[in-house]
């Protein structure tokens, strides 16, 4: 059983306040920065930048935060993603069964590959939704690019929140 509670959480939250409002104010305006030069149309992929961001500005400090696992987790899930999405869909079963084969697969490799960044797993899932595309490559990139950046110049300021 965890020794984590509720009042524990909320006890650091009392101490370190002002670490968790600006962490949190960050990532919000780098996600929006982000989004400015991202459309809708890359909802798929934008779905785990929540998730990323969540994990770059809320535990920096934390193996899946490190640049090389965001953008490489990130690439794996999106190379992954794409090839499952080649793979004909014939029946409904097919279909689900490529979705599910993108999310198993980019796990693996992620963790074979040390790069692990689980929201990365999400680009496998939106990407053998979605197909491969230009654009959703260039959101891929962004989206990583953007976060890293930011987490680098940042981190000598953030702290893990929990």
């Amino acid at each position: 059983m965890s020794s984590y509670s509720v009042g524990s959480g909320f006890r650091k939250f009392k101490s370190a306040w002002k670490a968790y409002v600006v962490q949190s104010v960050v990532a919000g305006l780098t996600t929006l920065l982000i989004l400015l030069f991202l459309t809708l149309e890359h909802a798929v992929v934008i779905a785990a930048l929540g998730a990323s961001a969540f994990i770059v500005f809320g535990r920096p400090f934390d193996i899946t935060a490190r640049p090389q696992n965001l953008i490489g987790g990130h690439l794996v899930g999106f190379a992954v993603g794409s090839l499952c999405a080649a793979v004909p869909h014939l029946t409904p079963v097919t279909t689900i069964g490529c979705y599910a084969l993108s999310v198993g697969c980019s796990i693996f490799l992620m963790a074979v590959l040390n790069m692990q960044h689980p929201p990365a797993a999400g680009t496998a899932l939106g990407m053998s939704i979605r197909g491969c595309s230009e654009e959703a490559l260039v959101a891929v990139l962004t989206i990583t690019l953007v976060l890293s950046v930011v987490h680098f110049v940042l981190k000598p300021r953030l702290h893990n929140l929990f």
